[in-house]
């Protein structure tokens, strides 16, 4: 079924009706030509998922680490899991257990297969692993689209559709590694099953969403929970699938953390005990104002995001001004179906600890709310225009405004695409330089035996993961910085290192000084010369004497780009407004690792 909104009369039936509801409403089907002239085609769900498939390949393969919080809390916990070294978190120390080993094995249970089978380079792994990712993310989303159909109708899905594949946040968030994005997976699937009245399915997946990803997720399924139990009274139904989800999601959650914790873990109660039941909860790292999520979001949706903003005022004056019935008795009405979005804005904008990752559960839903604003200012035009020439009445309202949809989907995807285009080109380069790092010891020219410290500075933020090391002998060290926080260190090297609590560890992300390692003592050092340096964080590209250069990208320096060109890349402009730094992998020339590397290698740039 197509939900719709009724007019009051046959003459005005079409400004409102989809081409299956008229069919419904005529008793015959349409002519092609007919179906032509009324102009709703949209994609199959075949042809839908193809194409958003491809889209979240090409993130996979070519979007960067946003979020350190990636690396260290999920990345390199896995690399551990599966090769027995990686960096931990204290979040990962028993004393805190704020995380949940269970949702990396989900990932690395097939990880683990294809390194067994096939024995790939770690790197392909990595992006085996974004791979999976990219498949779940576009099953979601195509499940969402079908239902959207269901729901709001052809026109609203195909615009969703096309905003889901072009918009910047979903490249960013669709392939992260992240409990955010696995939550927005399957929020997305609970919130389409929805509007699918498949009850049981909702509850389903929002208790995976929100137990195996991240539990604040739960609040995406509150609508759901309250129209099951009050507005349908199915109290029964309701407890008997929490019970269910319970059984099947908790009780091994809780038997396989414990395992790897050596107690009772509890990790979905113990991070909200942190960050709600705290004195200083998350905000001790960081606050930002309110204007934040605004101007993220129109980063990463440009004008969708603000149609997502205004969508109910639009659909109050549709209402106010378009005299029209209710939405057919089956449907939800459209404050209530959009209920979950307004209310994680709601709760996530008035929080003073924010991050671009909180947003991630809601995305696909600002991209049908963007749509939705898209189509009533496309209702208001034709409502306007039938004043002026009441010839038009009898037709559908999507055949004379077509004009505006079309200007909407161009503007805003070619912003989504120059935004992606401005990641890629700005932020590609630890990427870049890691890839290029993992070849050096393809060809044996660095010797397997004895660690290789490659340290980090002031870029221990944006080290991709220990999956681009060329073999297990490569630990990550870090350099003294500027930054004052609190920095992970290694898993100890123990047969059960995750149950074994380790020294300097707290939760008040204060500095620990056991951290650190001397410059003299690196083989490799990954760091960003953009000419600036400070005593705590020296330029040590320029340390001719103790470093040379091995590989080299370019890297946006944002203080010294324009605010816009920096945000969005305009092909043949932008490199008027923007200045780039070298971002290089440093070989420390004191150091002898084997002749074949100090005497057969040379400087190499790589873009």
């Amino acid at each position: 079924m197509v939900c719709i909104i009724m007019a009051p009369n046959p003459r005005q039936r079409q400004l409102f009706y989809s081409k299956k509801d008229l069919r419904k409403i005529n008793g015959r089907r349409f002519s092609k030509s007919e179906e032509s002239d009324i102009g709703l085609v949209y994609p199959g769900v075949d042809t839908a998922f193809k194409l958003i498939l491809s889209a979240r390949f090409c993130s996979a393969i070519w979007c960067h680490i946003t979020d350190c919080d990636e690396t260290y809390n999920y990345w390199e916990p896995s690399h551990y899991l599966l090769y027995g070294t990686g960096e931990q978190t204290w979040e990962y120390s028993p004393e805190y257990a704020l995380r949940s080993y269970t949702y990396l094995l989900i990932h690395m249970v097939p990880a683990k297969l294809y390194h067994y089978l096939l024995e790939p380079n770690p790197v392909l792994i990595f992006y085996f692993i974004r791979c999976l990712l990219s498949v779940g993310c576009a099953l979601s989303e195509v499940y969402f689209y079908k239902n959207v159909c269901r729901e709001f109708g052809v026109h609203i899905a195909r615009l969703t559709l096309v905003f889901l594949i072009l918009s910047s946040g979903m490249y960013v968030s669709s392939s992260a590694f992240l409990p955010s994005s696995f939550s927005m997976y399957l929020s997305t699937v609970a919130i389409a099953a929805w509007y699918g009245r498949q009850y049981e399915f909702a509850i389903f997946a929002t208790a995976i969403s929100s137990l195996l990803g991240w539990p604040f997720a739960s609040l995406l399924g509150l609508p759901i929970a309250i129209e099951m139990l009050f507005h349908r009274q199915e109290w029964s139904k309701f407890i008997k699938w929490v019970i269910i989800s319970a059984f099947v999601i908790l009780a091994p959650m809780i038997w396989i953390d414990s395992i790897y914790y050596g107690r009772f873990v509890l990790a979905p109660l113990n991070i909200i005990m942190y960050n709600v039941f705290t004195n200083h909860g998350p905000d001790i790292y960081g606050t930002e104002p309110f204007s934040y999520y605004i101007a993220n979001g129109f980063l990463n949706f440009n004008f969708i995001f603000i149609g997502a903003l205004i969508a109910p005022f639009g659909l109050f004056l549709v209402w106010l001004v378009i005299p029209a019935k209710p939405r057919e008795r089956l449907c939800l009405p459209y404050w209530y179906s959009l209920a979950p979005l307004y209310l994680w804005f709601l709760v996530f904008f008035l929080q003073s600890h924010k991050e671009e990752r909180f947003l991630f559960p809601v995305y696909p839903m600002i991209c049908l709310t963007g749509a939705i604003s898209v189509d009533v200012l496309q209702k208001l035009y034709f409502f306007i225009r039938t004043k002026f020439c009441p010839l038009h009445i009898g037709c559908h309202y999507s055949q004379y405004t077509t004009h505006i949809m079309t200007i909407a989907i161009i503007v805003c995807g070619l912003f989504g695409l120059s935004r992606t285009l401005a990641l890629y080109k700005g932020y590609y380069a630890p990427m870049e330089i890691m890839i290029e790092t993992n070849k050096l010891g393809s060809e044996g020219e660095i010797s397997s035996d004895g660690n290789i410290n490659f340290c980090v500075g002031k870029e221990w933020h944006r080290f991709p993961s220990s999956f681009f090391f060329p073999s297990n002998n490569w630990k990550l060290q870090y350099l003294r910085s500027e930054f004052k926080g609190e920095l992970p260190q290694p898993y100890l090297d123990h047969e059960n290192a995750t149950s074994i609590i380790q020294p300097h560890f707290n939760d008040l992300n204060k500095e620990e000084p056991s951290r650190y390692i001397s410059v003299e003592k690196c083989h490799f050092l990954l760091d960003l010369d953009i000419g600036t340096e400070t005593d705590l964080e020296p330029n040590y590209s320029k340390m001719s004497n103790q470093f040379v250069v091995l590989k080299s990208s370019k890297f946006l320096d944002t203080s010294k780009s324009h605010s816009f060109f920096r945000a969005f890349y305009i092909p043949f402009v932008s490199y008027k407004y923007c200045t780039y730094g070298s971002y290089n992998l440093l070989q420390n020339n004191k150091l002898i690792l084997t002749a074949p590397l100090l005497s057969g290698h040379k400087n190499i740039r790589v873009s």
